[in-house]
């Protein structure tokens, strides 16, 4: 009976884990519904976050004394609050730390307003990356 008892821990733990590495075709999939928005399409949107965070939820990237979070890496400095620069202007009005779990829907909500504000070209790989050829983001499996 001893050698069950890590088989059933493994068992019961093993749905806690999440994933935080998404596939293209789970981040196209998640980006469907941002398509089009401010005239940006979801192949667009799968590359940038590509080139961006590679697909991972939880990526933080430090940059020039701020951090970057999730798939959008988006700034501490002015769009989300964190003790790290506690005077951010945190424009989406949520903690950083929100953007490095699964649940997209705040991530998104807040990538709008940066598009909305600064445009598309606050992530710098679009425009040499992500506004050509784009085919080889869409996901064939839909």
């Amino acid at each position: 009976m001893m050698p069950f008892i890590p088989l059933i821990l493994v068992c019961i733990l093993f749905p806690a884990i999440q994933a935080t590495q998404l596939t293209k075709c789970e981040v196209y999939q998640a980006m469907r519904d941002m398509d089009g928005h401010e005239g940006i399409s979801s192949l667009e949107w799968t590359c940038i976050i590509f080139h961006s965070s590679g697909c991972d939820t939880q990526a933080t990237v430090k940059n020039n004394g701020s951090t970057e979070y999730g798939l959008f890496q988006i700034s501490n400095k002015h769009w989300c609050e964190s003790s790290e620069i506690p005077e951010s202007e945190n424009i989406c009005g949520i903690s950083c730390d929100k953007f490095l779990d699964d649940d997209l829907t705040d991530d998104k909500m807040c990538a709008k307003k940066i598009l909305a504000i600064k445009g598309i070209d606050y992530w710098l790989a679009h425009k040499p990356l992500c506004s050509e050829k784009l085919e080889q983001w869409r996901c064939k499996k839909l």
